[in-house]
């Protein structure tokens, strides 16, 4: 079954170069991560899905929709976003899910072309939350290095939590330290 599924999700990655801005696959000790954007960084939009398949059968989706631009963090050249992200995970005797209002960053270091930082912080209360969740917490933060134009090596830390409605209980659906690859079109 997890081969179907790790099949399924890098033909979908091969397919993605005929209408993708951007595709990447990251990689924790207990997970794996297709991401594809559809959009440039150059545009004042970017929508973007992606799937993760996490050890023991759960199954997380998302979809995210941002506006973005250009800008400047001090002196450094930055792409900034502003949106959503549409999150839903299912496990075998669980499912739910959320739309977490945030954004993203991306920080370009002139002085060492190639290397950039980006922070993604998505927060879903109650009140945009359904299913087994009762709210949601995506934070990702990497480190980037782009080797050649087209392709850069990146290595962060993925966090993804909710808390189980009506139990107080805190579960993280998906965290650690990943590392992976971005291939842009």
């Amino acid at each position: 079954m997890k081969a179907t599924r790790i099949s399924l999700m890098l033909l979908s990655l091969a397919a993605a170069p005929a209408f993708a801005g951007d595709v990447d696959l990251s990689l924790t000790n207990d997970s794996v991560k297709g991401q594809v954007n559809f959009f440039g960084s150059n545009n004042d939009l970017q929508l973007g899905t992606g799937y993760t398949y996490h050890e023991g059968g759960r199954d997380i989706f998302n979809a995210d929709f941002h506006a973005q631009g250009r800008t400047a963090i001090g002196n450094l050249p930055t792409t900034a976003g502003i949106g959503m992200r549409g999150i839903y995970w299912d496990q075998n005797r669980a499912d739910g899910g959320a739309v977490g209002l945030g954004g993203f960053a991306t920080v370009n270091i002139p002085r060492v072309p190639g290397l950039s930082f980006t922070g993604g912080l998505h927060y879903a209360p109650s009140i945009l939350s359904f299913g087994d969740s009762d709210d949601m917490t995506s934070l990702e933060l990497r480190g980037s290095y782009r080797v050649i134009r087209n392709a850069e090596l990146f290595a962060g830390y993925r966090y993804l939590n909710t808390e189980i409605e009506g139990t107080n209980r805190d579960v993280n659906l998906d965290e650690g330290v990943m590392a992976g690859m971005k291939i842009f079109f």
